[in-house]
C-alpha cells in the first residue's frame, strides 16, 4: 500500500513538473471572436502594420501591453514582440499571419504567456483590445517583414532567473512595396499652361477681328471716295439730252430774274391809242 502511494505521488510530481516545464515556456492562445471590452487573440503574424507605434512598457506582459493600447493610447490594436510593445488601429495582412506556435516567446514578466517570437524571424502577437470589433487588415503593399536575422539568447541562472538577450533584425521592404511611385502630376503647372495658352488664343482672336474690321472701313471709306468723285465729275458738265434742246432753268439767270415771261408783248407802258408818226427815209 504504502509502495503504490509512493508511485502515485512520484506521478503527480512528475506530471505537475511537466506541466510547469510547459507552461513557462510561453503559449500562443489560438484566434477568437473579437468581444466588446475584452481583450482578445488576433493571431501570430510575421509582419508589422504602418499604423503601429512602440510605446514603452514595464514589465512587459500581455496584459500590460494590450492595457497600454485600450486604456491609454485607445487604440484597437496591441502587438507584441519580445519585449516591444505596438499600438495601432489595424491588422497586418491576412499573407502574413503564420502558425502559432511560431510565437513562442515567453513574456519577459509572465512567462506563461507568449510575446512573439524570435526564433528566425520577428513575430508578433497579436491582440483585438475590444474597443472596435471590425478592425481592417491593411494592404500587403504599406507592410514591412523583417529579416531573417533575428538571434535571441536565453540563459538560467543558478537562482532561476531567466534572462534573454535581443538581437533585433534590420526590417526590409515587402517585395510588394518595391514598386516604384507614380510620377505626380503637376497640376498647377497644367493649369497655368492652359490659362496661357487660353489667353494666347483670345489675343490673337482679338487681333485678326481688329485687323479685318479696319481693313473693311479702309475699302469703304475708298468706295465713297470713288462715288463722291464720280457724281463731282457728273454734275460739273452734263452731257446734251437726246432731243437736242438745252434745258436749263432761267431762274437761275440774275438777268431775267425780273423779266415777264411775256417777253415779245405789247409793252404796258405805251399808249396805242394815238397815232404815231413815224419818219422814214424814202
Amino acid at each position: 500500500m504504502k509502495y503504490s502511494v509512493a508511485v502515485l505521488a512520484a506521478v503527480a510530481f512528475g506530471f505537475s513538473s511537466a506541466q510547469t516545464a510547459t507552461t513557462t515556456s510561453g503559449y500562443q492562445k489560438p484566434s477568437e471572436a473579437a468581444r466588446p471590452g475584452a481583450i482578445t487573440n488576433h493571431g501570430c503574424y510575421n509582419a508589422s502594420s504602418t499604423t503601429w507605434t512602440k510605446y514603452p512598457v514595464e514589465n512587459i506582459s500581455t496584459g500590460s501591453c494590450t492595457q497600454e493600447c485600450q486604456l491609454k493610447q485607445k487604440k484597437n490594436v496591441a502587438a507584441i514582440n519580445g519585449e516591444d510593445c505596438y499600438c495601432g488601429d489595424s491588422y497586418p495582412p491576412k499573407v502574413d499571419v503564420v502558425d502559432d506556435k511560431k510565437c513562442n516567446f515567453p513574456c519577459p514578466f509572465y512567462p506563461e504567456e507568449a510575446c512573439g517570437g524570435v526564433d528566425d524571424m520577428m513575430y508578433y502577437s497579436v491582440f483585438n483590445t475590444g474597443l472596435k470589433l471590425v478592425v481592417p487588415d491593411e494592404d500587403v503593399a504599406t507592410t514591412t517583414t523583417a529579416a531573417a536575422t533575428t538571434k535571441a539568447t536565453t540563459t538560467t541562472a543558478a537562482n532561476g532567473v531567466v534572462s534573454t538577450v535581443i538581437e533585433t533584425p534590420v526590417a526590409t521592404t515587402s517585395a510588394a512595396a518595391t514598386e516604384t511611385p507614380k510620377k505626380s502630376t503637376n497640376v498647377a503647372g497644367i493649369a497655368a499652361g492652359v490659362v496661357v495658352g487660353v489667353v494666347a488664343i483670345a489675343a490673337i482672336v482679338g487681333a485678326a477681328f481688329f485687323f479685318v474690321r479696319r481693313k473693311r472701313n479702309a475699302e469703304i471709306e475708298e468706295e465713297h471716295r470713288r462715288n463722291a468723285a464720280v457724281n463731282a465729275f457728273i454734275g460739273g458738265s452734263k452731257p446734251p439730252s437726246s432731243s437736242g434742246v438745252s434745258m436749263s432753268d432761267s431762274r437761275m439767270d440774275p438777268t431775267l430774274a425780273h423779266r415777264r415771261m411775256s417777253d415779245g408783248s405789247i409793252a404796258d407802258n405805251q399808249d396805242y391809242s394815238r397815232k404815231i408818226l413815224r419818219v422814214t427815209n424814202a
